[in-house]
């Protein structure tokens, strides 16, 4: 790990005791060129913007516990360590109940035995529901290599560089005057760009206060307004909310790897269509999103 900046915030945070580290280090290490994000064998390092300053975010993990540090550039502090804690915390999938989720579902026939092959499993989280809602769009109808290629080509043109290298995801501040061609550049089709353009300007006018949202706004709510944004449909909307707001009750029927994964699960030869997948998914509301998480580690490589 870089040595700590003097300046820096640092929280320590307790871990349970089947945290799975690898987990938030995998979901980091999508982009193998690692412009935004590095990842060791126990360590992360993630540039981020925080009150719209490049800052690195460094999470170190230990047997039980992660230590965070965030060093903002120009030496200054304007974190709290309640704050830093809060997100990481968030981003680390702590506040999500998958003890009762686990207790619940342990046995059931089917996913019982998939469930404690995975015991512990959290969705790690983006860093701010901006960044998973953005994520969601450029993913799209296409491959998760496709999508990072196009993410890592998003924040070089409209990101901010942090002192240490490493490139911050942009915030909507950065995007909203941003040329649509210059978007469509990054290999976003006309209506993505539009859509995330849309959705940055609708942050600015605070009539999509994603930041807001996090505070015990349900996730309902948000669903409704998401809803009225062009280009945003019943996929993007559970993916975001389960990336960007940790809702574990988020359909995810339409995910292509869901469903493959969901079909090998239940022995079927025939492909399953979206409608068997989102009645079969149905019976386990609250939890619909985290089965589909379970349903991505039977093929680590095929999900978002």
């Amino acid at each position: 790990m870089p040595k700590p900046d003097p300046n820096a915030l640092i929280c320590s945070i307790p871990l349970p005791a089947n945290f799975r580290a690898d987990d938030v280090l995998a979901f980091h290490q999508r982009d193998t060129e690692q412009i935004a994000e590095q990842v060791t064998e126990s360590q992360l390092h993630k540039g981020i913007l925080w009150d719209g300053k490049p800052a690195r975010l460094s999470i170190e993990f230990h047997a039980n516990k992660a230590i965070a540090f965030l060093a903002e550039d120009g030496g200054t502090r304007s974190a709290q360590s309640s704050e830093l804690e809060q997100m990481v915390r968030r981003m680390l999938g702590l506040t999500q109940p998958v003890e009762l989720f686990e207790q619940t579902l342990r046995d059931h026939p089917q996913l019982g035995p998939v469930i404690a092959r995975n015991a512990g499993l959290r969705v790690p989280q983006t860093a701010t529901p901006f960044e998973a809602l953005c994520w969601a769009i450029i993913g799209q109808q296409i491959s998760v290599g496709a999508a990072v290629s196009i993410r890592r080509r998003f924040i070089q043109a409209v990101g901010r560089q942090h002192s240490s290298g490493l490139w911050c995801f942009p915030d909507a501040s950065a995007v909203v005057d941003v040329d649509l061609e210059i978007l469509r550049a990054t290999g976003l089709s006309r209506t993505k760009a539009g859509t995330i353009l849309a959705i940055s300007e609708q942050i600015e006018q605070r009539s999509l206060p994603l930041d807001s949202w996090l505070h015990d706004t349900p996730a309902e709510t948000i669903e409704e307004q998401l809803r009225q944004v062009r280009g945003i449909g019943p996929w993007t909307i559970s993916y975001a909310l389960l990336r960007g707001f940790g809702w574990m009750d988020g359909s995810l029927h339409g995910d292509v790897a869901v469903r493959r994964n969901l079909q090998s699960l239940l022995g079927r030869e025939e492909k399953l269509t979206e409608k068997e997948a989102r009645i079969w998914l149905e019976g386990f509301s609250p939890w619909r999103a985290l089965v589909a998480a379970h349903l991505w580690a039977l093929q680590s490589a095929g999900g978002y």
